[in-house]
């Protein structure tokens, strides 16, 4: 974890934007300005998946630069305020996260609430919502979000399989030649929906792709895989060919919209 006086919520790795591509890694450090201290946290709590997900920065620029893709990438720690949540989430702001008592969030007043929407939360969708939009300007049509996460291999006691997960809702575009890619390496469990389900209203694909009708899927890869500089360059090796290919497929870049399973956009 590192600290500064001065905070920048967000970072901007350039790339071509007319290629049409935005990457995202809304989970990617587990950094916190000064004046929140360490939340109240021993340092041990930020080495853990509680604080950021791991491994995902090194992943997120690696596949920028393969793919000389653009990417948006959250420079603040998950327990701080969550960018991938909705802004009326309950664990928007957790008190308690897999077995951690987070003693700088509870309680929390309405008023400190709204300070990290305003310093930190907002300033990053910001960044998303102009970048998206200065692709969509740049290469002339609709873009293709990929979001780049990691998932514990052993949460609240249980044992997770999977290799890698895409998250999706109804828009199937980008998730299901995703899914069938990764599963033609036979050594690979690849999960549909899994760990988690990709229907989750106002998170970070809902606001940016599923309301504008762009092209977009959520990539989870198992931690252990990606912990260090020599796994996350093999998964953005791996995964390069596989998002260009999709890239170039004829519907990725129109506008459609397929709705939610979270109810009416």
């Amino acid at each position: 974890m590192t600290r500064s006086t001065v905070f920048a919520p967000f970072d901007i790795v350039e790339g071509d934007r007319k290629r049409g591509i935005v990457l995202l890694a809304d989970h990617a450090r587990r950094d916190l300005p000064d004046d929140y201290g360490s939340l109240g946290l021993p340092a041990a709590e930020f080495e853990r998946h509680i604080a950021y997900d791991i491994g995902v920065e090194a992943v997120t620029r690696e596949l920028a630069g393969l793919l000389d893709a653009p990417a948006v990438i959250a420079n603040f720690s998950r327990l701080l305020i969550d960018p991938n949540r909705g802004e009326d989430d309950p664990t928007l702001i957790r008190q308690l996260y897999d077995g951690t008592v987070v003693p700088g969030n509870y309680p929390i007043a309405p008023e400190e609430r709204e300070r990290r929407l305003d310093r930190f939360y907002r300033p990053y969708h910001d960044a998303v919502g102009a970048m998206i939009a200065s692709v969509a300007q740049a290469s002339g049509r609709a873009p293709f979000i990929f979001s780049v996460h990691s998932f514990t291999p052993v949460m609240q006691g249980r044992q997770r399989p999977w290799h890698v997960g895409i998250l999706w809702d109804l828009d199937d575009r980008v998730a299901r030649p995703l899914i069938d890619m990764l599963a033609q390496d036979k050594n690979l469990i690849v999960g549909d929906n899994e760990p988690y389900d990709g229907a989750l209203r106002g998170d970070t694909m809902f606001r940016h792709a599923i309301v504008n009708g762009y092209a977009h899927a959520l990539i989870e890869i198992r931690q252990d895989l990606i912990a260090d500089q020599q796994g996350a360059l093999a998964w953005a090796e791996r995964l390069a060919p596989i998002v260009d290919a999709i890239d170039r497929r004829p519907d990725i870049h129109a506008v459609k919209i397929f709705g939610s399973r979270t109810g009416p956009l």
